[in-house]
């Protein structure tokens, strides 16, 4: 065994394995619940799920049928009104992330990532073999503009998980244009915010904005993602992704039904928005938020905290498995009405 293992990649020393939300056949089997009792509003997943057209589409797919996704692309294409040359999908957004990092990274090249943030940049930055530079936010999370000399990608997320903070038009242009890095910006949670930079592409030729269909569109189980980028890029990403880019037929069925039902998504992500201001009204420390989760910081240990609310029954994430953001910060996902008042009544008896 020994002699076998030194064929492993000497990068994998660095990494820590990312960490998940916690699920609810976990808690619910660990503290006696059961599973309908279970609050989980740790993963920023979206409580009302996909429009009734996705479950219709899939029950239609053939499982023994590779994947045809040109309609998908074309879909994706229209509904962030761009060219479908421009469009490219992957597993989820990291699907795509793990393709754009295949093209732009080869060892001893740098990234910059600034911190906390989503964790999986510094994963797909070590197993390229690049060096992640970190640099923290400031106030009000704010990243920092300049980009050390020599990084090869700047991974942008806005709205920020897990602060929730957005970044600015004026900074995210500043940041395009003095670099000659590629910029990959994650609007995963674009469509809780005001915010949209998809139009940007058409300015910057070093700009990918990442989305996905997990969050507003509730397919967070099917793994599907999408990135909006110069055609040179998108040309490049067709050359080096896996076959039918990873993603299956379930999951392209499952998007082109969310898609022809946008009534749906919106009404969706009103509801989330009414809730997540009746949230901060509630709890006034609760950070402004332009995703589907609020971020706050806590006097007691966030895993104490978080385990605390386990115990009854609610599912938060605690955020020091984050770089960067310390023991005291916990994310809390915003759910439907009945959850979130559970989340209240049980923050209000640990914290209050």
């Amino acid at each position: 065994m020994a002699r076998y293992s030194e064929n492993l990649r000497s990068c994998l020393g660095k990494l820590k394995p990312y960490v998940a939300g916690r699920g609810i056949n976990e808690i619910a089997t660990l503290y006696g619940f059961s599973p309908d009792e279970i609050v989980k509003l740790g993963s920023n997943e979206n409580p009302y799920g996909p429009s009734p057209k996705v479950w219709d589409a899939m029950k239609k797919v053939r499982p023994e049928i590779y994947p045809e996704p040109e309609e998908l692309i074309g879909s994706l294409g229209r509904y962030a009104q761009v060219s479908e040359e421009q469009v490219v999908i992957g597993a989820g957004m990291d699907g795509v992330m793990d393709t754009v990092t295949r093209l732009f990274l080869d060892p001893g090249d740098k990234t910059l990532i600034h911190t906390p943030t989503f964790s999986y940049y510094e994963i797909l930055s070590t197993m390229s073999g690049a060096d992640p530079v970190f640099l923290s936010r400031g106030a009000d999370f704010r990243a920092p503009l300049e980009v050390p000399k020599g990084v090869k990608i700047v991974f942008l997320c806005s709205p920020n998980n897990p602060s929730g903070n957005t970044i600015s038009e004026r900074d995210l242009r500043e940041i395009l244009e003095n670099t000659e890095a590629i910029v990959f910006l994650d609007e995963a949670y674009a469509e809780f915010s005001d915010q949209n930079f998809i139009p940007l592409v058409r300015d910057y030729e070093n700009l990918v904005v990442g989305r996905t269909m997990s969050k507003a569109f509730g397919l967070a189980g099917l793994r599907l993602g999408y990135g909006i980028c110069p055609e040179w890029i998108a040309n490049q990403y067709r050359r080096a992704a896996p076959p039918f880019f990873g993603v299956t037929v379930t999951s392209v069925a499952a998007g082109i039904a969310a898609l022809k039902d946008q009534d749906y998504m919106r009404r969706s992500v009103e509801k989330i928005q009414n809730e997540r201001r009746r949230l901060r009204r509630a709890i006034p420390e609760f950070h402004p938020s332009g995703g589907n989760f609020l971020y706050l910081e806590t006097e007691e240990n966030s895993g104490v905290v978080s385990e605390k609310m386990l115990e009854k029954g609610v599912i938060i994430r605690n955020c020091s498995s984050f770089r960067g953001a310390g023991d005291h910060h916990i994310r809390v996902t915003v759910g439907t009405p009945e959850q979130n008042d559970k989340f209240l009544s049980a923050y209000e008896e640990t914290c209050g």
